[in-house]
């Protein structure tokens, strides 16, 4: 694994953690501060599931299916050839945002979401730092299969 990519794991993990204590330190659970008048707003809610609430209050499953994955993509990630770097970012995004949530499961038996938005009248679930660079992460590794097999 490179230095570029354990910098931007400590990177994110910090600044999903930082976020995270920064809404709970000043929300209360519940509290809403609307920043974009219909659109965006700070509410700070704990999620016992994954996205979407699913399997609400399965903190064991969470917990193996959460170590599997980080031991599987840092494997892929140390295996990874380095000019791959569309991957390894995408790995490391991975790793981060499993990481990310990981720790607050651990220490807390749940996630802390705030990033509250509603887009075109849906009201989106919650989220996180963690979550986004999930997100990004799947978003990456599908633009990597796009490239690669219009490269073909």
């Amino acid at each position: 694994m490179r230095k570029r990519e354990v910098a931007l794991i400590f990177a994110v993990v910090a600044l999903d953690q930082i976020t995270k204590y920064a809404i709970e330190a000043r929300l209360s659970l519940g509290q809403s501060i609307e920043l974009i008048k219909g659109f965006f707003s700070l509410t700070y809610t704990r999620n016992t599931g994954a996205a979407w609430s699913i399997l609400t209050g399965q903190m064991t499953f969470f917990y193996i299916i959460s170590t599997i994955a980080l031991i599987v993509m840092t494997y892929f990630l140390w295996k990874t050839d380095k000019k791959e770097t569309l991957q390894r970012v995408a790995l490391a995004l991975l790793i981060a945002g499993t990481l990310g949530n990981f720790i607050d499961r651990l220490m807390f038996q749940y996630v802390r979401d705030f990033l509250d938005f509603i887009i075109i009248g849906y009201d989106f679930p919650i989220f996180n730092v963690a979550d986004i660079s999930l997100n990004v992460a799947i978003g990456l590794l599908i633009l990597e299969a796009f490239l690669e097999g219009r490269g073909k």
